[in-house]
């Protein structure tokens, strides 16, 4: 009786306040409609009463939860069961604005960081080959026109990434964070630069590698099984795409300070990646913060555009230019959850359950935190504090040059 009268509470509040196009229906057949409708867009199937709980405080970490562990089975279109659950998230959480703003702060050890990684990237080469482009970029892609397939827009960010560093033949290039190889490959076979690419998950190390035999480019790229904390030497171009959200706040000081050591006085680096639009706590709303630090991205921080600038200023290096690609993240990851959804019954096969529901969910929950501005991504150009104003280009135009 207890669970049967906070359920109906909890329905009610929701009816009242926001309307919602979804039912609920219980282990037992009974049925709660969240809104007014003739047919819902989602419906949310409860398996068993353990799930209760996490549902009348669902915040998005609590409704991820009950998904991911079976408690709870969900029908819809992803979108719309993305858009249900922030409502429901907004209509009842009660301590909402507490979740959006506890600062979570990891110890980044490169023991605990190299864990880290492995548990995100070494699911299984062949699981992201289902949904990434041909390439396997993880990461935002770049719709020049707003039109192009994703593979074309992968390749269009890495030309854009590498224009914009000025990347000149023979010069040497280092990648922190180098993924399954296709940057360093794009920047020796187009570019003519000389490339070491250091990354900590060991699936990528080793397809990085084949991939780099296969190109005939093992002369002049070098993949290494390597924290970037231990990277030695000097060059003359340095990117870091996806990677530094693994950094830690506290530690970006010290990220772009290594970032500046190996920087040659004339370099030229370039911090690609995701930042959090709550300037106070860097922390994604409702919630949504410790699904992904549990299930997806252990130990994972995401700062706000404004400490990124400042922590490159204290490492000793000045921003010249900065580009929001937010717009381009929200389309990026609404593709992949589109393929993932097109490749589903494959995904089963690789991963157990869990693990696709997580999968799922992240994925399509993420497009919709860039589209509403929870998350942003960046792209900041950035080379050695001190230098003269006069070696600085007049405009923004070189950028947008095209690639031999």
């Amino acid at each position: 009786m207890f669970w049967e009268k906070k359920l109906a509470q909890w329905v009610q509040e929701v009816r009242d306040k926001a309307n919602l196009p979804a039912r609920l229906v219980l282990w037992d057949g009974q049925q709660l409609d969240f809104g007014n409708f003739a047919a819902p867009q989602v419906t949310l199937k409860v398996n068993s009463a353990s799930a209760l709980p996490l549902l009348l405080e669902p915040s998005l970490d609590n409704l991820g939860e009950a998904y991911v562990k079976g408690k709870i089975d969900i029908e819809g279109k992803l979108s719309d069961i993305i858009n249900i659950g922030y409502s429901l998230a907004r209509s009842t959480v009660t301590n909402a604005s507490k979740l959006a703003r506890v600062r979570r702060y990891f110890n980044h050890t490169k023991a605990s960081d190299k864990k880290a990684i492995q548990y995100h990237y070494d699911v299984s080469n062949e699981f992201y080959k289902l949904w990434l482009d041909e390439n396997m970029v993880y990461s935002c892609a770049y719709f020049e026109n707003g039109n192009e397939d994703l593979g074309t827009a992968q390749l269009k960010k890495i030309d854009h990434i590498l224009t914009k560093i000025q990347l000149q033949p023979g010069q040497r290039l280092l990648d922190i964070g180098c993924g399954w190889g296709a940057l360093v490959l794009r920047a020796a076979q187009k570019f003519g630069a000389n490339c070491v690419g250091v990354t900590l998950s060991q699936n990528q190390f080793n397809l990085a590698t084949e991939r780099v035999k296969a190109a005939g480019l093992s002369d002049r790229i070098e993949i290494r099984l390597q924290d970037y904390r231990d990277v030695e030497g000097q060059f003359d171009r340095i990117t870091s795409v996806g990677m530094f959200e693994h950094v830690g706040r506290k530690n970006l000081p010290g990220y772009f300070r290594k970032m500046h050591d190996l920087l040659t006085d004339e370099g030229i680096a370039m911090n690609h990646g995701i930042t959090s639009s709550d300037a106070d706590s860097g922390e994604t709303s409702l919630g949504g913060g410790e699904f992904i630090d549990r299930y997806v991205f252990p130990d994972g921080e995401l700062p706000h555009i404004g400490l990124v600038l400042e922590s490159m200023q204290r490492g000793g290096l000045e921003a010249i230019d900065a580009e929001s690609l937010r717009r381009h993240y929200a389309h990026t990851l609404d593709i992949w959850a589109e393929r993932f959804e097109t490749h589903a019954e494959e995904a089963r096969k690789l991963v157990d359950d869990e693990k696709f529901r997580i999968w799922r969910v992240y994925l399509a929950g993420c497009a919709y935190a860039f589209e509403h501005d929870d998350v942003s991504l960046f792209q900041v150009v950035c080379r050695k504090a001190g230098r003269s104003a006069a070696t600085l280009p007049w405009s923004r135009r070189y950028m947008y040059e095209k690639p031999l």
